[in-house]
């Protein structure tokens, strides 16, 4: 025979499954291993073929009776070993063994009415797997013997009911033209035939590709010694958690039936109970307990899932059979976890030596930590999906829809909690992002304007809700199914699957001590990379400290200007008509600009600071409608007909690529020497406050020519120069630049040769390298990824051979120019896991990343820096 060489062997003495025969055969062995009573087994590989008699036979052995004996028979189960039975499609057939030949010896030690049992539920197994009668046919005789009987379930059949249904069942198997084998050894062959069919049609196929397996997966087969879970009390089968789906926490929580096999506590036929006596009265239930009728067994399955736990090196569930009080282990699964319980119990495991702190380390999805810093809806709770879009920011929040930002304040004041729900958004619309627990846009990309800005503030956030409408003349959001959603009606944004949900819902809070605080340690110890956080605010910063930042690798200036009382000497200045004018309303600005960055730096004392000098074009800072621009000219007391033509001057075809970075820089350089001097003034105050010395990194964003930096520089010197003359000191500052345009990545040598430190903006780099817009690509992005036109988003995850490439050319001129310069990234694929493992590779020096980041950053740095030394 060909397979059967390959047969790996549970609980006795030969070569154990590998990874070939599945998981689920090589997790029993391992329990086997263990010393846990496990039904001795053997596996066939998917290509088995020929006799399986020696293999039997080595199986009788070890189990001590014998396939059809009429004195002591051994019964079988055969069940797939595959991780995923096709939804029911090959289902494992027990008792194989039951003949009229045994039933005798049958009786003789389990009593008449157990025989009787077991012949009947082999043959609804064996008729519905390995015949073609349909195990409803089987459900039905079922229920019609229970109504005659007057009986509330199939434990409360007597023998003679019990004998009544075999000849029931047997009758409906000669009516679908099938023949029931009365011989032991033709049931075993008869099995081991028809599962492997069943799992090859087109039926199981379907509901393969349906639950996202591998539609063609091959069939390994376990051929195992029954435990039966019928006979003398305690006698049954059950499951058992022995971890919190939901926290990762040590538990016993499950479900147990009394005279029962297989998965009879799961299938609803009886009500079962729970293990615990605690459990019952925690979840106020009026059923009986495991502990209640087989005490000793609830401390065998502690001790089972301690052993197990240290065997396999994870957390387990598992399924169990009593017979006459004895435990027996049929299957072991690594035990369901969400994104914090796969954190405790890594943590546990390594805590306890199971496994090591740096494959604890490699367990954990580092996209999976976001989750835990964020209030994250219940998993189990139901919900009812109102729109899908993408999940931009991750967590959960419930409030009341708005339709604009002033709508989110007012309710703010009042305490209400909000969603806010725009087309997309703009830079004018951070203060009601500040003030909604939630954002919800109708377009939009992973790296729009509200994406960008929601991660950064914490808050829960889905955009390009395509299937949603938003009408502010009609003043609500209409469903796909029509469905108008007006001011005020209560939804839940979940910004981790990127779906809105009707009304509130049941949320778990963020936990960031205990194992996560001690494995976000252990990945420092583990990591290379610096982590930096993006951060416009002192509440940014101080945040991102405690999620362990170590630095600010970008404050976007901007962002400072939209802020209430600011935007108006914004304005005064982008409304100026010379020089001297915008020198004026630079002034105003200058002390509020000087707070922000005395906040930022005490925030983060004794470490650097990078503050991206004023990036947008100036029309951002300007309204869009003409209501807007009558109260912009109200405001600053000049005709609507200036504003408007001043918006005009400003409009360009491609703003992007425009007049924005240091063009602004070149073109009013009053406008950076505002900014350089607010950051000097500020240091210098700061480190008088801290005690700590200020070294702020100011960097130039969008160059793309070496004598934009040496035009710029000359600005930053000479107001440096005036504020030690005006303050009597002298701040330690550094001047870098902003790589963001192809050509700075091609003369990076140069640029490096006169900076302190390059930082890659991957952001507008990947923009100009594929000449996608990322404010737009949302709107076609879907449909490329689907047909792997592109792998994944490039805004999402860092392209590495297009957009990686031009960032290791820069790199290596750089360093041939300037070996010592710092090299960072501070696009939003500082906080990717993929994207940071290039960093890793590529030799930068640190990543920065949206506040709520952080420790995924952290974590995957880790994961980089061991698969690196894995590699070496």
């Amino acid at each position: 025979m060909t397979g059967t060489l390959d047969i790996g062997w549970i609980g006795i003495d030969g070569p154990a499954p590998h990874q070939a025969h599945g998981e689920k055969a090589y997790l029993l062995a391992k329990a086997a291993a263990a010393g846990l009573d496990v039904p001795p087994a053997f596996v066939l590989p998917a290509d088995w073929g020929g006799d399986v008699g020696p293999a039997l036979a080595k199986l009788e052995a070890a189990a001590g009776a014998k396939l059809g004996d009429p004195e002591r028979p051994l019964l079988l189960a055969v069940r797939p070993a595959a991780e995923m039975a096709a939804g029911g499609v090959a289902p494992a057939i027990l008792n194989i063994g039951v003949t009229t030949q045994t039933l005798p010896a049958l009786r003789a030690c389990l009593g008449e009415r157990v025989a009787q049992d077991l012949w009947r539920r082999l043959i609804h197994s064996y008729g519905a797997g390995a015949l073609s009668v349909e195990g409803e046919e089987f459900e039905y005789a079922l229920h019609d013997t229970l109504r005659v009987a007057g009986a509330t379930s199939e434990a409360a059949l007597s023998a003679t009911c019990l004998a009544d249904l075999a000849q029931a069942s047997l009758a409906l198997i000669d009516d679908a033209g099938e023949a029931f084998p009365d011989d032991p050894r033709a049931q075993l062959d008869g099995a081991l035939a028809a599962l492997p069919q069943a799992w090859g049609s087109r039926r199981a196929k379907l509901r393969r590709q349906a639950m996202g397996a591998d539609e063609d997966a091959p069939m390994v087969l376990i051929v195992q010694a029954m435990a039966l879970g019928l006979g003398p009390t305690p006698s049954g089968a059950g499951v058992a958690d022995l971890r919190e789906e939901a926290s990762g926490a040590p538990c016993l929580t499950g479900r147990y039936l009394d005279q029962a096999q297989g998965e009879d506590a799961l299938m609803g036929l009886r009500t079962p109970m729970v293990l615990l006596a605690e459990e019952r009265a925690a979840r106020g239930l009026h059923v009986p307990a495991l502990e209640d009728v087989a005490p000793a067994v609830v401390p065998a399955l502690r001790e089972a899932g301690e052993v197990l736990e240290a065997a396999i090196g994870d957390g387990v569930s598992l399924e169990f059979t009593i017979e006459a009080g004895r435990l027996w282990v049929l299957e072991v699964k690594r035990a369901k976890r969400s994104a914090r319980a796969a954190v405790q119990i890594a943590v546990d495991l390594a805590s306890r030596g199971v496994i090591k702190p740096e494959e604890a380390l490699m367990r954990i999805d580092p996209g999976h930590l976001e989750e835990q810093l964020h209030p994250a809806i219940d998993p189990v709770a139901r919900r009812t999906v109102l729109g899908q879009g993408l999940p931009a920011s991750p967590g959960g929040a419930s409030g009341r829809l708005v339709f604009s930002p002033d709508a989110a304040e007012v309710a703010a004041a009042r305490g209400e909690q909000t969603i806010l729900a725009l087309i997309e958004t703009s830079p004018e619309d951070i203060r009601g992002m500040h003030a909604a627990a939630g954002v919800l846009t109708v377009r939009g990309g992973m790296t729009s304007h509200a994406a960008v800005v929601a991660r950064g503030l914490g808050k829960p956030c889905v955009v390009g809700a395509r299937d949603l409408i938003l009408s502010r003349k009609e003043g609500a959001l209409r469903t796909a199914d029509g469905r108008a959603l007006t001011e005020g009606t209560v939804v839940t944004v979940d910004g981790t699957v990127g779906q809105l949900l009707d009304g509130t819902m049941p949320m778990i809070q963020p936990e960031t001590s205990g194992a996560f605080a001690t494995l976000m340690t252990w990945a420092d110890e583990a990591r290379c990379l610096g982590v930096r956080v993006n951060a416009d605010t002192g509440l940014d910063a101080t945040t991102a400290e405690s999620f362990g930042a170590e630095g600010i690798g970008l404050c976007r200036t901007e962002h400072m200007f939209f802020q209430r009382g600011r935007i108006t000497a914004m304005r005064e200045m982008i409304m100026a008509e010379d020089t001297e004018s915008r020198k004026a309303a630079l002034a105003t600005l200058l002390p509020m600009q000087r707070g922000d960055f005395v906040e930022l730096f005490q925030s983060m004392p004794g470490r650097p600071v990078t503050v991206r000098l004023l990036d947008p074009p100036l029309h951002e800072f300007l309204p869009h409608s003409e209501a807007e621009l009558g109260d912009m000219a109200a405001s600053l007391g000049v005709p609507v007909a200036k504003v408007a033509q001043r918006a005009a001057e400003l409009a360009e075809f491609n703003p992007m690529l425009g007049k924005r970075g240091c063009r602004i820089g070149i073109a009013y350089p009053e406008i950076y020497e505002m900014q350089a001097r607010a950051i000097f003034e500020a240091a210098i105050e700061a480190g008088r406050i801290t005690g700590s010395p200020v070294r702020p990194e100011i960097m130039i964003p969008l160059v793309s020519a070496v004598r934009e930096i040496e035009v710029l520089r000359t600005h930053i010197d000479r107001i440096a120069a005036i504020v030690r003359e005006l303050q009597g000191e002298m701040v330690d500052y550094t001047v870098g630049v902003m790589i963001e345009t192809p050509r700075a990545c091609l003369r990076a040598g140069d640029m490096a040769h006169i900076c302190g430190f390059l930082s890659f903006g991957t952001n507008d780099l990947t923009q100009m390298l594929y000449g996608l817009s990322r404010d737009d690509a949302g709107r076609f992005m879907p449909d490329y990824v689907a047909q792997n036109v592109f792998a994944h988003d490039p805004f999402h995850s860092l392209d590495v051979e297009g957009v990686g490439e031009m960032i290791e050319v820069a790199i290596e001129r750089a360093k041939a120019r300037a070996p010592g310069i710092s090299l960072g990234l501070c696009g939003e694929h500082g906080g990717d896991p993929a994207s940071v493992d290039f960093c890793e590779r590529a030799g930068l020096d640190y990543v920065s990343c949206s506040p709520y980041r952080v420790p995924v950053a952290r974590l995957a740095a880790a994961q980089a820096a061991i698969r690196s030394r894995s590699a070496d």
